[in-house]
């Protein structure tokens, strides 16, 4: 029997806590993942049910008065627009399961979003007369400013890896037995641009070194072929090295191991890369995205290319890299502080 990958047992597991979800929310919001299961990927599906919880708790609690496995689309009907504003507020902070939430601007319009989603399903499929939904303006988001590690902080966090004097002697003994994967990693990050659920899901074939070479399944499972240089060959055939060593499975076929020799998991990544960032810039909260925009950042800056940076990155709107990397233009109002001239020379 063929050994299930990293990304189908990924989406076998989206697909089990969303039909947990399912079980919990009304009958006709099964509907609305059927129509969009050819469409959508399984985490994103995953991502509706948690929305869709949320939401259809809030009308139980405060709006409709009844269990939610028992709204019809008929309830739907009563739901007004002053709800749906009533609804955003709620989301600032609530309460679900004894846990406290908290939404900021961003996290209010994924959740209006989703809803939009359902509504507009619903209305489409003649199953409700009006979409109420669509008339609820999207709270404004601002700006937040980019963070990523200028190019003294990158030298200063690979030095960090290579010589850890500021690590305790847990730190300094457990930093024996992964500094090879920890450094392939984050100059993997810093190399490629590539995302965490991207590197996490990498397998040992899933590279070439015959061209510096290795490929990606993107956001959404489009595959991707990369390209990378030789210090990040170097690194990355150092960790394999000491790879060869681990007592693993002989069907474990992930690139990047725990030391419990299995595929490391998202977490462990972040606090690994969140460990080292902090010694070389302890004032600036450094995860592996903020390591995606630096080095999509120094991309820009050495070619010039936005299109080459958004294809890189994966991105597929230019918009998205324009907005996440327009803060060069920082390096440009600098350029031209001392073009203006107020006195003769």
């Amino acid at each position: 029997m063929a050994k299930v990958s990293f990304y189908e047992k990924r989406d076998i597991a989206n697909r089990i806590k969303t039909g947990q979800y399912l079980e919990n929310l009304p009958e006709f919001c099964y509907d609305f993942f059927v129509g969009i299961e050819n469409n959508t990927s399984s985490l994103t599906r995953y991502n509706y049910s948690m929305d869709f919880a949320v939401f259809f708790d809030y009308l139980e609690k405060f709006v409709l008065n009844k269990p939610r496995q028992e709204i019809t689309l008929k309830d739907l009907d009563n739901i007004k627009t002053r709800h749906f504003e009533q609804y955003l507020s709620y989301l600032s902070i609530y309460e679900k399961d004894g846990k406290t939430y908290r939404n900021g601007e961003k996290g209010k319009a994924r959740k209006l979003a989703s809803v939009r989603s359902l509504f507009k399903y619903l209305f489409n499929h003649d199953l409700i007369p009006s979409n109420v939904a669509s008339k609820i303006e999207t709270p404004k988001l601002h700006n937040k400013e980019i963070i990523r590690l200028e190019q003294n902080e990158v030298h200063s966090l690979m030095n960090k890896i290579e010589n850890p004097s500021e690590f305790t002697k847990r730190q300094m003994q457990y930093n024996k037995n992964t500094f090879e994967r920890d450094n392939a990693i984050i100059t993997l990050f810093l190399g490629t641009g590539i995302r965490i659920s991207e590197l996490v899901g990498l397998d040992v074939t899933s590279f070439d070194f015959k061209q510096n070479a290795f490929v990606v399944t993107r956001k959404g499972g489009n595959q991707a072929m990369l390209y990378f240089s030789e210090e990040v060959a170097m690194a990355l055939q150092t960790w394999l090295e000491k790879r060869a060593t681990l007592p693993l499975d002989t069907e474990e076929k992930a690139m990047f191991i725990s030391l419990q020799n299995k595929r490391i998991c998202v977490r462990a990544v972040e606090n690994l890369v969140k460990k080292f960032a902090y010694l070389a810039a302890p004032l600036k909260k450094i995860s592996p995205h903020k390591l995606r925009s630096t080095y999509g950042t120094n991309l820009y800056r050495e070619t010039k290319d936005i299109y080459i940076v958004a294809d890189v990155l994966g991105h597929k709107d230019v918009n998205t890299t324009k907005k996440h990397y327009a803060a060069i233009n920082e390096d440009m109002r600098k350029s031209i502080a001392n073009i203006i001239k107020l006195r003769e020379d």
